[in-house]
């Protein structure tokens, strides 16, 4: 890998549901690795029933930074049983409320590289032209995206060096921390990898810093970004 992508994704609301939530689903703070996959094949206008097999693991290099600060609301959402709405949606009369989670004034920037040319340089051709097949979201369609194409940035392999890194790091217990004051440190297990059938293949364990500042360790290996920033990606 020796150049990638970045552009920054942004909205109102976001809404990444935790697996383990139904009736009052709570958000993950930040997209997967899974949803920003969502979002590229979204750009790309890759079919969502099989945009999968175009992003595996071992070909897909995806990096994400915190740039707003994670603010969260509840909101009351009244769910109708669209079966029942053979003519008019307001003659609905049953309705189901539920309290739903949201990040408010989401905004992340994604670091994307891929070995597949195709697909790395058309989705460059997108970026530059502010274009998309399909609407952007946050995770639900009723959270509306924007994007901005910030640059193509070179890339570079750095090796146990201490860094202060910009992305959201996927945590193991070897990696030496250096915690600083006043800052807010969190971790979330999130899904990282899927099949076809869209079925979790894997979880990790991420940090990050809920404002969007580095977080300074000494990881084994990670990707200098242009001149700033440091990136781990999942």
């Amino acid at each position: 890998m020796n150049n990638c992508l970045v552009f920054d994704i942004w909205g109102e609301y976001g809404h990444f549901k935790k697996f383990y939530t139904t009736s009052s689903p709570l958000s993950f703070s930040f997209p997967s690795r899974t949803a920003v996959i969502g979002i590229v094949a979204a750009i790309l206008g890759i079919d969502k029933r099989e945009y999968i097999k175009f992003f595996p693991k071992e070909e897909t290099y995806i990096g994400i930074k915190i740039m707003n600060p994670i603010k969260k609301i509840r909101m009351g959402l009244n769910l109708i049983d669209t079966k029942k709405a053979k003519e008019f949606m307001s003659k609905i009369h049953g309705r189901t409320q539920i309290n739903m989670e949201l990040i408010k004034d989401a905004k992340f920037r994604i670091y994307f590289s891929h070995k597949n040319p195709e697909i790395y340089q058309k989705l460059k051709y997108m970026l530059e032209r502010h274009y998309t097949t399909y609407t952007l979201c946050l995770g639900l369609s009723e959270c509306i995206a924007n994007y901005e194409y910030i640059d193509e940035l070179p890339v570079k392999k750095i090796t146990d060096k201490n860094v202060k890194i910009s992305s959201i790091i996927p945590y193991n217990e070897e990696l030496k921390l250096n915690f600083e004051a006043g800052l807010a440190y969190y971790k979330e297990v999130v899904p990282n990898d899927m099949n076809t059938e869209r079925e979790v293949l894997e979880y990790i364990k991420i940090l990050f810093e809920k404002n969007g500042k580095g977080i300074r360790c000494n990881p084994k290996e990670c990707w200098q970004v242009g001149d700033e920033d440091y990136v781990l990606f999942l």
